[in-house]
């Protein structure tokens, strides 16, 4: 899955890029799935397909779109793909909703129960995908272009303008999030709920108020990843199933239920992933295929100092 081929050789400059572009995906995908986690207490396996919903979302609002607003550009980008991005968002976010009321809810069960359900849900998801859009594989036509010329020159690396649209956009989107958190009352709602929802539910807190607004924030940010990795590669029905482990692993890896732990593990996973190759500089001849092995791998020695995460609490 590796997003892009170095100019000439192995150039660590150029992996580094590809890293900070996949973290950029990974990153979004996890605070979603932490979020789940820490807020409603399950393992949400339906969270890679909520991806590809977002992205799917995007795809179908593009084909209208792309002609009404052809030729409008921002920084040589264009307009309607950041309108798609905003429908992707949405969609997702509705779609998680509405699975929330007529499904997660009404069953009022354990994480178990919640987790196998969330299981059935990603496969009635991509069902639905199948079924609107077929098995094949998508894109959104934006136009390719090349590497952007100054950033070759200078630095011998391949940065195109939707890469670059792609990182700012995530970092965007988590920095609203922090602002969101740190400096909201839904913000401290939901780090009181995360922390103890018995708790908060009789101070006063309206916890399934809460519940909504983290599966919405969830779901555009899940969302806004699938549409991303869809502009790096291509839109495909499995796209967020196949991504998923590496998601958990950015999960595990940051501390479970930690937002900050799953931006900050999504970012060591993403560089990982892409910069595996470069093992090969110091004798180790790892190809590419085995990207997310090596990050797995990686993942399970620091997992062995630090049982609880990078960001968890000890236990």
């Amino acid at each position: 899955m590796t997003l892009l081929v170095p100019l000439q050789g192995l150039n660590p400059a150029q992996f580094l890029v590809n890293g900070i572009v996949f973290s950029s995906v990974i990153v979004l995908a996890s605070i979603g799935l932490s979020l789940v986690y820490s807020i409603a207490d399950f393992a949400n396996f339906a969270h890679g397909d909520t991806m590809t919903v977002g992205a799917f979302g995007a795809l179908a609002s593009a084909g209208v779109l792309a002609p009404a607003m052809e030729g409008i550009l921002i920084f040589g980008f264009p307009v309607w793909m950041f309108v798609a991005l905003l429908v992707g968002m949405a969609a997702a976010a509705v779609v998680v909703v509405l699975t929330e009321f007529v499904i997660y809810r009404p069953l009022d069960t354990g994480s178990i129960e919640l987790l196998i359900t969330s299981i059935g849900v990603a496969l009635a998801y991509r069902a639905v995908i199948f079924l609107a859009f077929g098995t094949g594989s998508s894109r959104y036509g934006v136009p390719r272009e090349g590497p952007i010329p100054v950033l070759r020159e200078l630095f011998n690396i391949a940065v195109t303008p939707r890469q670059v649209v792609a990182v700012v956009s995530a970092l965007v989107l988590v920095g609203t999030l922090h602002l969101v958190l740190q400096y909201t009352t839904l913000g401290r709602k939901m780090r009181a709920t995360a922390d103890d929802p018995n708790l908060a539910r009789v101070s006063g807190i309206r916890t399934k108020e809460v519940i909504i607004a983290m599966w919405v924030i969830g779901g555009a940010l899940a969302a806004a990843g699938g549409v991303f990795l869809g502009l790096e590669t291509l839109v495909r029905p499995r796209m967020g199933f196949d991504i998923l482990l590496i998601v958990f692993a950015a999960v595990i890896l940051g501390g479970i239920g930690s937002v900050y732990g799953a931006m900050l593990g999504g970012l060591v996973i993403g560089m990982l992933y892409e910069l595996t190759p470069l093992f090969s500089l110091v004798g180790i001849p790892i190809g590419t295929e085995y990207a997310a092995a090596v990050a797995f791998v990686i993942m399970v020695v620091i997992l062995l100092v630090r049982p609880q995460g990078i960001a968890g609490d000890a236990t």
